[in-house]
């Protein structure tokens, strides 16, 4: 034996080459019972932090998505971003930082990427060059392969456990208390109440800040691609959609689920994000009085996230004049998030929304602004 190097790979190569392993889809226990059968067979005694890495390490490589997974194990970062197999990138702490972890080629990607989705029964291949997928622990996955792009691109958008609260998004700065006291009296209010913001300001989080407002007499529906939420208003009930299999078939949209939602008794219907067509839906739930909903939508500033409404609510088949009517009658408050230099994110805008006057759109009269981060 050449040292501790030289047992890890033997036992790596026993492992690779288990029949059990390969004839089933291995899990964690499965790759730990096989790892101890090769360590025996070995006839080796590996110290017990030695072999909790290696358990990980064979882990990570047969069942996980390999070298990023020690990436996806710190809780401080929010993004992994696989441009090629020696170009790899984390969010960490609101900064963009390259590592030094890397595949050996694309095809390990790829094979990362499909050990992930075919449990799930998604595919990655020439016939569907792109996949979305949510992990296990609630991360977004997204990956394109060639030839429409140079390289396999991974995108991974990971999720806190936990929501923070008022009080920790004052110590952050992300809310300060007088616009907390504006955003906590227009729930009270039962206000519509629009996230807005570019990718990574928190707008997710500020949505769950609100949510935590919602009393036990209200009834929510929570309407989301994938569980970013953590919502903990006493009587919730959670809708996911659904992304169509490898066949096509079973696709659940969010404009089917907030039609569903209207169904379902709700008070309040919170929809983690709207892009496109079930801005309509929602908005026919607000005209038959369900106040109090509560949504994002990428967009910058105030005025543009009204401009990007009024586009979904053409989208589905509205006429501007009625989409701004609609606009005008059911959106009451708009958030917005930014992000500082430093990478803090934060509220740094609270509009009201003003019918328009005759068919014009909708005005945005700001009622707190953040003066410095």
């Amino acid at each position: 034996m050449n040292g501790t190097a030289g047992a890890t790979e033997r036992i790596r190569r026993r492992i690779v080459g288990d029949p059990t392993l390969s004839s089933t889809r291995p899990t964690r226990a499965s790759v730990r019972s096989a790892v101890a059968r090769a360590v025996r067979d070995e006839g080796l005694l590996l110290p017990t932090a030695q072999l909790a890495t290696t358990v990980r390490d064979l882990t990570d490589e047969l069942i996980g998505l390999g070298p990023l997974e020690a990436l996806l194990r710190d809780p401080q970062v929010t993004d992994v971003m696989v441009n090629a197999p020696d170009d790899i990138w984390v969010e960490r702490a609101g900064q963009l930082q390259r590592c030094a972890a890397g595949f050996a080629d694309d095809a390990a990607v790829q094979a990362a990427v499909g050990r992930v989705i075919s449990p799930l029964g998604l595919r990655l291949d020439r016939a569907r060059p792109y996949v979305d997928a949510r992990l296990p622990d609630g991360s977004r996955l997204h990956a394109l392969i060639p030839p429409l792009s140079a390289a396999t691109v991974v995108t991974i958008r990971r999720f806190a456990s936990v929501g923070l609260g008022w009080n920790e998004l004052a110590q952050h700065g992300g809310v300060p208390d007088d616009a907390a006291a504006v955003l906590q009296g227009a729930v009270a209010d039962r206000r519509c109440i629009v996230v807005c913001g570019r990718t990574g300001t928190g707008k997710t989080t500020l949505l769950d800040a609100l949510l935590r407002e919602v009393t036990e007499r209200e009834r929510v529906v929570v309407i989301e691609d994938a569980p970013e939420l953590r919502p903990r208003c006493p009587h919730v009930v959670r809708l996911e959609a659904r992304a169509a299999n490898a066949e096509g078939a079973g696709e659940v949209t969010i404009r089917d689920l907030v039609r569903q939602s209207l169904r379902m008794r709700p008070d309040r219907i919170v929809v983690g994000e709207v892009r496109g067509v079930e801005l309509a839906d929602v908005l026919q739930a607000l005209a038959t009085g369900h106040e109090g909903c509560m949504t994002t939508v990428h967009a910058r500033a105030a005025d543009e996230a009204v401009v990007r409404l009024e586009g979904m609510a053409l989208q589905a088949g509205l006429p501007l004049p009625a989409a701004r009517a609609q606009l005008g009658v059911a959106l009451d408050v708009l958030a917005v998030m930014g992000r500082a230099p430093d990478g803090r994110r934060g509220v740094v805008e609270i509009a009201q929304a003003r019918r328009p006057r005759g068919e014009g759109p909708l005005d945005v009269e700001p009622v707190w602004r953040r003066s410095s981060w």
